[in-house]
């Protein structure tokens, strides 16, 4: 079977390439989106609202505004605001309600005044009564129906609506980190050569850092071995140390007797001269210097007659 071939690296340059290319694509998509503010932005509640205020407004004459539209007083200076609009949505359902019971009011009204007075009058049998009743059930069932597609429709659109709304934030988001990639890569490009340019530079003094990796790993290895070896020595030396430094204190013990010892000597010698000189004067032999010279007699004897030479 043949090696896998290794995934090439892409090059900062091809990575600034697509990251122009793709920058450009989403702002040929939506031209406002990387320079326009909130209230300019294609993609709003508040703009996709302008169509509707501009014909209500158009369509009202100044005598005829509307007095009970609660839009009239909460609305913003700037302009409509999401609460506001909701607001007046709730508003014109109200407004539809009240107008659906009053169109049906006068509608049967005005059927019920023109089958008693019509030429002959239209009278209802209480069969097509019942008929009339059941085609009523059937509608209001079908029209149950329909309203509760309607609101599953209705709630699948929020929920929708709210995904678009995360999903465009986030190209948002990503489109502002994808304008300012180019300008990283350049800074990294930068720092890229000031590090090559270091390391050319440190190639005669850390000869070290320019192995390739088989040596590196095989130096590598060669200080780990030495740095357990040293391990090993100072684990050793810290077992002889108590040894050792019970060894110091005896010898500093014996060192002190010799000290004293050597004390003793010395002022004995200083005794031993003082004696002598004074002893001297007189032509007088010291009887420590005398003893001295029997034993040296005595040792010069004892030789002769051993055969021993010194």
């Amino acid at each position: 079977m043949g090696r896998a071939k290794s995934p090439t690296k892409a090059s900062p340059q091809s990575l600034t390439h697509r990251a122009n290319h793709a920058l450009a694509q989403l702002q040929s998509l939506v031209p406002s989106a990387s320079s326009a503010s909130d209230e300019e932005s294609p993609i709003t509640i508040i703009r996709l609202s302008a169509p509707i205020i501009t014909s209500a407004s158009s369509s009202e004459t100044p005598s005829a505004a509307r007095t009970s539209d609660i839009s009239n007083t909460s609305l913003p200076p700037s302009g409509p605001t999401p609460s506001s609009l909701e607001a007046d949505l709730l508003h014109y359902k109200e407004l539809f309600s009240k107008l659906r019971f009053s169109y049906v009011e006068q509608v049967t009204k005005e059927k019920f005044i023109r089958a008693i007075v019509g030429d002959p009058p239209l009278i209802v049998t209480p069969q097509e009564n019942a008929e009339l009743e059941d085609s009523n059930k059937v509608a209001k069932a079908e029209l149950k129906a329909l309203k509760n597609e309607v609101a599953d429709m209705v709630k699948d659109l929020e929920a929708r609506g709210r995904e678009l709304a995360k999903r465009y934030e986030r190209v948002k988001t990503e489109t502002v980190r994808l304008g300012e990639l180019p300008g990283r890569v350049e800074g990294l490009e930068r720092e890229i050569a000031r590090l090559k340019e270091e390391q050319q530079l440190g190639e005669g003094s850390r000869a070290e850092l320019n192995l390739p990796l088989a040596k590196t790993l095989q130096l590598v290895g060669e200080k780990k071995r030495q740095m357990q070896e040293l391990d090993r020595q100072l684990e050793q030396l810290r077992n002889q140390a108590p040894r050792k430094r019970k060894e110091v204190e005896r010898l500093q013990g014996e060192v002190a007797g010799l000290e004293q010892k050597r004390g003793n000597a010395m002022a004995a010698a200083k005794e031993a001269k003082r004696r002598r000189e004074d002893k001297g004067a007189r032509n007088g032999l010291d009887e420590l210097e005398a003893r001295g010279r029997w034993y040296r007699g005595s040792e010069a004897v004892l030789r002769g007659l051993l055969g021993i030479r010194g």
